[in-house]
């Protein structure tokens, strides 16, 4: 029980941190504003991100209580997640080249940071399929261990967006880049890495599903 609720936990830090260090309306906001605001830009943002998607579980698991026991269901979540983590593998894979994280820039904020978290959440489209999609299969997953299984999920998951936020709201606040983009690339092309792996284990989970609810009686 323990092993399987630290795997869940780094397994789940581990994607949420490729999902974090991809360029999008956090970051850029974050990287914007840290020199304004200082090292709390990060941290406040986050806190706005971690409230809306703890309200996104609760209402996940009010609305999908009845399908919790559906192997069906468990079966599809599985299969869309592992092709949506395969694709931002490959699309993260593509995107290294050119990936830099010195050309980013964000936008000034009209609202408290931890406001803007919420609001620059529901800003970008990516969040909403990723919670469709692999959010849903992997809280599927956890829920099997229970509520600790639930929670190992989502403190991984806040660790990693707590943990890139606040190391770029320091290095923009501190007004030195200990952060280069050879540096950066390599992180996500391991990121991606984890990804493409971690697809492959949801896919067999989902064919593995599909397999005993064709041949049960």
């Amino acid at each position: 029980m323990t092993a399987a609720l630290l795997t869940i936990l780094v397994s789940s830090f581990v994607i949420a941190l490729s999902g974090a260090m991809m360029p999008g309306p956090l970051m850029t906001a974050t990287i914007g504003e840290s020199a304004r605001l200082g090292f709390v830009t990060g941290p406040l943002l986050v806190t706005g991100h971690a409230l809306l998607e703890a309200a996104l579980i609760a209402a996940l698991f009010l609305g999908l209580a009845p399908l919790m026991g559906s192997g069906a269901f468990f079966a599809f979540t599985a299969l869309v997640g592992a092709a949506i983590l395969l694709w931002m593998a490959v699309g993260m894979f593509r995107s290294l080249p050119g990936l830099q994280l010195s050309t980013a820039q964000g936008p000034v904020m009209r609202h408290h940071p931890v406001v803007s978290g919420i609001l620059l959440s529901l800003a970008n489209p990516y969040w909403f399929i990723w919670w469709a999609t692999v959010g849903t299969g992997y809280i599927l997953y956890a829920s099997r261990y229970g509520p600790p299984g639930v929670a190992a999920f989502f403190t991984g998951h806040i660790l990693a967006d707590l943990a890139w936020y606040s190391l770029l709201s320091a290095a923009v606040a501190g007004g030195r880049r200990f952060l280069s983009d050879g540096l950066y690339r390599g992180v996500i092309a391991f990121c991606a890495s984890f990804l493409a792996v971690f697809a492959c284990f949801f896919a067999w989970a989902g064919v593995d599903k599909v397999r005993h609810l064709a041949f049960s009686p």
